[in-house]
């Protein structure tokens, strides 16, 4: 795959979409390619990136080292891990991860396919992630780095970590409405992303304080993820990601009897996510595109997240009307050179299909999406079409002398 040469460009960007009190970063950054080469490049919410891949919110961005590195590989853009005002109130334990294997007998050969995480949000000062955002963003003052906050049910807070955020010089904020499992009794996370009413409070609270752009981050453990995707987008946020992990328990140790991943002998249930987990994600995506194209206009971005390992897995995502895909386990299997992969898999795919932009294609798939009704409507329909074309002739030169009465017959209606 050809390299990216970054710059700022601002005399090229387009009209931004501007909210009331809202500041939208004039970062820019174009991806060159060669003469034919399809353009990898996205614009979402005035935000230019070389390539839709983002690094998704865990262990990927955790410190400055390893951001830094996914911004030398190549990524269009970092989401940090998740910060809060009190790190001190968070404690991991080890382990914390549990592998599914494609061989039902767990055999180390055979690729992994699920993968579970008990892991809470960052756990070091909030001052020490600020002062490494604001170094990143010194070193790398055209790349896209977004911050991912959640906090308590408490206004002031809130205000309080998006201000000292924000100060720091990110480009945009996701909120982490959708934790499976991080201190839900204190109203973080899922707790929130699960009930509307108090999502729309908090979002309240988000957009009257953030002049970033914002994405809601949406939970899959929830019947209908349209409805607080809505109610987001209502409440001012600029975009949304989904999805987050799925609430799982990953397994039992049949020699030991205990559940997994095993701590002390215990465990407790936790974020399921990797390749298993795509179809749910595709589905999930599709429902949020569907309702964003028919109740918003144009302007607020969809990032999904998911199971992502190649290009085409990405390319689905695309065609079902995201604007970028995130990618975290896939990372933590594969390293920060992932990136180089999926761009050559996506630039394959868009050539075969002669697309030179992800616009050429993005949402192309959406249209086909239907009910069960309609499909037996548009078969019965079908079947009875070609029952007709079966029935008469197709060409004037398939009349014959000696059926000509059985062959007009065959064509009449009535």
């Amino acid at each position: 795959m050809e390299s990216l040469t970054l710059r700022a460009s601002p005399s090229t960007a387009a009209p931004l979409r501007r909210v009331p009190g809202r500041r939208h970063a004039a970062v820019s950054v174009r991806a060159s390619a060669g003469a034919g080469e399809p353009d990898l490049s996205v614009r979402v919410n005035g935000l230019k990136m070389p390539n839709p891949f983002v690094i998704g919110s865990g262990p990927p961005g955790t410190n400055y080292t390893v951001m830094k590195r996914a911004f030398d590989e190549g990524w269009g853009g970092v989401i940090a891990k998740t910060v809060s005002l009190d790190a001190e109130k968070v404690i991991n334990v080890t382990p914390r991860y549990a592998r599914l294997r494609a061989d039902p007998n767990g055999s180390t050969k055979s690729p992994i396919i699920g993968w579970q995480n008990i892991e809470l949000i960052s756990d070091r000062p909030l001052e020490t992630m600020l002062n490494e955002f604001k170094q990143l963003k010194k070193e790398y003052p055209d790349r896209i780095l977004i911050g991912s906050i959640m906090e308590e049910y408490n206004k002031a807070a809130w205000h309080e970590l998006i201000e000292r955020v924000e100060e720091s010089g990110v480009d945009a904020l996701e909120i982490n409405f959708s934790c499976p499992h991080g201190m839900p009794e204190r109203k973080m996370g899922a707790a929130v992303g699960q009930d509307c009413d108090l999502l729309e409070e908090v979002c309240g609270w988000i957009n009257e304080k953030a002049t970033v752009p914002v994405w809601a981050k949406m939970t899959p453990n929830i019947t209908d993820i349209t409805k607080p995707a809505r109610i987001s987008l209502k409440s001012g946020c600029e975009g949304v990601s989904a999805i987050n992990t799925i609430m799982s328990v990953m397994g039992i140790n049949l020699k030991t009897l205990r559940p997994e991943p095993c701590v002390e002998g215990y465990s407790t249930p936790g974020g399921y996510s990797a390749r298993a987990v795509h179809p749910i994600a595709l589905a999930k995506v599709m429902q949020i595109a569907r309702m964003m194209k028919e109740e918003f206009a144009d302007g607020q971005s969809l990032s999904a997240i998911g199971g992502v390992e190649t290009g085409n897995d990405a390319a689905e995502f695309i065609l079902l009307g995201a604007d970028t895909v995130q990618v975290c386990t896939g990372v933590m299997m594969h390293g920060y050179g992932l990136v180089k992969k999926l761009c050559a898999e996506l630039q394959d795919f868009m050539r075969q299909h002669n697309f030179s932009s992800i616009e050429d294609f993005r949402g192309a798939s959406l249209p086909y999406f239907t009910t069960h009704t309609d499909l037996v409507h548009r078969q019965r329909e079908a079947i009875n079409q070609r029952k007709a074309i079966r029935k008469g002739l197709e060409s004037d030169k398939d009349w014959t002398g000696d059926g000509f009465v059985k062959e007009t017959e065959s064509m009449v209606s009535n």
